[in-house]
């Protein structure tokens, strides 16, 4: 019997390389990396495949390679060109943001609990006052992800009852987040209004009656529709609202910014203060232009905002201790906004100028050739078009530069991406015009990049 060739468990624990494997990584997870090992040695055998002639060496080197496999949530050095990568984790948190985290990771804090009277508190209090003073808002509350915010706003304002929203804004973003699908979800009844690319204020008026709950404003996020179109305002939904109904007016701003982006070169947005001035109740994310961990922020009326907070789904998405500290830290850095570009990573990415990032390719080129030159690759400075991501900006595209690498044969590219990814340290670029381009704008110190490329064998 073939079989009869494979070790025991045991006889593979007591071997020197087995107890070995158990001081490093702890007996049950070698003991089941040995039984997995072991498995397929024993399915190929079955199948006819000769056993190795040296069985245990196999089954003990295969589990010492699935224990020191390295972890796939590790960093790595984003030269995608995409900033804000929801892929890669989108923003970067500031150091005040780390600081503060690891600070309520270590010890206890007063979450819920009123240090002046001693009795219980509230976590929206450690956000709402912050809130207050940025975005003008009466009252704020916060939730896990922008998804959650316009779920949760939705089932309070329009559970059992309708949602107008105009057709163009019933979008799709990355990973299926489909806006109708939201509406179902929270038990809204979707009435859609207008066209795809033109809808008017009497669409909205045509639609209003008794069964309306909301009215639904809504970003479009990754795409835009040009040329013929038409769309209706936040403001001149409130002042329909006004002419008798007074349904609120939901604004799903999606991305949001606190500040107008345009001083840095951007395409001007509009900030989340100018939404709440024109809305009831607004909508935006932590984690993209606003630089900090995911949260979703609800931001408006005092009266609505308190309807939220009743709502027994609201408990099912709060924060915990730790993204509530890393929150607070970041919107306490845009109470000095004429320092943001020295403190927050995402926003100094963004306005980092172009002949910056082509002065530092420069240096890096005849660094990154000789690491890659003894694999057969050339390397060249190039020019590149960064991207803001994750929905923010959708059309706008940043000048920035970077490096060219190219090798023999029409994979090439593609071959050198997949080590890169492999690195310790994985080096993660895009390939364009038959080459493997590091657009080198999120890249933060030179030395960076040369120390994971140290990687790279022949």
């Amino acid at each position: 019997m073939p079989l009869r060739g494979l070790p025991s468990i045991d006889r593979l624990l007591n071997a020197d390389a087995g107890r070995a494997l158990v001081a490093a990584h702890g007996r049950g997870p070698v003991t089941r990396e040995l039984r997995l090992a072991l498995e397929t040695l024993r399915a190929e055998a079955l199948a006819g495949d000769a056993l190795p002639a040296d069985a245990a060496g196999a089954v003990l080197s295969a589990a010492a390679a699935a224990l020191t496999r390295p972890d796939p949530l590790r960093p790595c050095l984003n030269l995608t060109g995409t900033i804000l990568h929801t892929n890669l984790g989108r923003a970067l948190l500031p150091e005040a943001a780390i600081r503060a985290a690891t600070d309520a990771m270590r010890d206890a804090v007063a979450l819920e609990f009123d240090l002046d009277s001693g009795g219980r508190g509230e976590r929206d209090d450690h956000l709402r006052d912050l809130l207050r003073r940025l975005t003008g808002a009466e009252d704020a509350t916060v939730v896990n992800n922008n998804a959650a915010a316009v779920l949760l706003a939705l089932n309070t304002l329009a559970g059992g009852r309708e949602a107008i929203v105009s057709r163009g804004e019933l979008i799709e973003i990355g990973g299926a987040f489909r806006i109708p699908d939201i509406m179902a979800r929270a038990g809204a009844t979707l009435r859609e209004v207008g066209t795809t690319n033109r809808t008017h204020p009497g669409d909205y008026r045509a639609a209003l009656g008794p069964q309306t709950g909301v009215m639904l404003k809504v970003h479009t996020s990754n795409y835009r529709i040009e040329g013929f179109t038409s769309e209706v305002p936040a403001a001149t939904l409130r002042e329909i609202a006004a002419e008798g109904s007074e349904v609120p007016v939901l604004n799903d701003l999606g991305s949001g910014s606190l500040i107008d982006l345009s001083r840095y070169g951007l395409r001007r947005e509009p900030t989340v203060a100018e939404a709440v001035a024109q809305s009831d109740l607004v909508t935006f994310s932590g984690d993209k232009l606003l630089g900090g961990p995911q949260a979703g922020f609800i931001c408006g009326r005092a009266d609505l905002i308190a309807r939220i907070n009743r709502n027994p789904m609201k408990r099912a998405m709060r924060l915990d201790k730790i993204r509530i500290a890393a929150l607070k830290a970041v919107l306490e850095l845009y109470l000095d906004p004429d320092r943001l570009i020295e403190t927050l990573p995402t926003l100094a990415m963004l306005a980092r100028p172009r002949d910056d990032i082509a002065a530092q390719a420069e240096r890096l080129q005849p660094r990154v050739q000789q690491a890659v030159g003894a694999i057969g690759f050339q390397v060249a400075v190039c020019d590149c078009a960064s991207q803001v991501g994750s929905g923010a900006l959708p059309t706008d595209t940043l000048p920035s530069a970077g490096l060219a690498l190219t090798g023999p044969g029409g994979a090439a590219p593609q071959q050198l991406a997949a080590r890169l990814r492999a690195l310790p340290v994985p080096v993660l670029g895009r390939i364009a015009s038959g080459a493997l381009i590091l657009d080198l704008r999120g890249l933060r110190g030179d030395d960076r990049l040369i120390h994971a490329l140290t990687g790279l064998a022949p």
